[in-house]
């Protein structure tokens, strides 16, 4: 290997190294912490039905925005803490979670990302989805939920939805 190469590769290793323990070493600042900490408690307390906790992490004039197919009853947007609970009634009702997984959580701010997997049973037909993947963006202010903007593969549920 003659010397030119021979640099190349010892400075590109290096490179790598050097990102890869920076960005190992990176910690959440307090703000996106505690964004993360009230994003992840109100989904905990969503999963086991504390509507309690759920409650007290939710902004009065929290917005909860699903992504889909517009034939879905829970698809849309809703505004507000009252009209978010009542929405969660239709969507418990039409939409049996049977797996939840989180596979990446980060926050950067008042700005929460997760992304995971999906499988449930729609009610409405009968029919299991299937796998599907689902993409969070939440936003937190003084400790509470803000915004809920949830997509899934509407197709894949839609598909289930309509029994087909």
């Amino acid at each position: 290997m003659n010397r030119r190469k021979l640099l190349q590769t010892s400075l590109g290793a290096s490179l790598a190294l050097i990102l890869s323990s920076q960005l190992g070493a990176q910690e959440m600042d307090a703000t996106s912490k505690a964004s993360f900490d009230t994003v992840m408690g109100f989904m905990g307390a969503m999963g086991s039905g504390d509507m309690e906790k759920m409650s007290s992490l939710m902004a009065d004039d929290m917005v909860w925005h699903n992504e889909g197919d517009k034939t879905l009853p829970w698809i849309g947007e809703t505004k507000g803490k009252d009209a978010i609970f009542e929405f969660l009634k239709v969507f418990g009702a039409n939409l049996k979670t049977t797996k939840w997984e989180n596979t990446d959580a980060f926050a950067s701010g008042d700005t929460v990302a997760v992304f995971g997997v999906m499988n449930g049973i729609t009610p409405h037909s009968g029919k299991e989805i299937g796998d599907f993947t689902f993409a969070l963006r939440a936003k937190v202010r003084d400790g509470q939920v803000v915004l809920w903007h949830w997509f899934e593969d509407s197709f894949a549920v839609s598909q289930a939805y309509h029994g087909k």
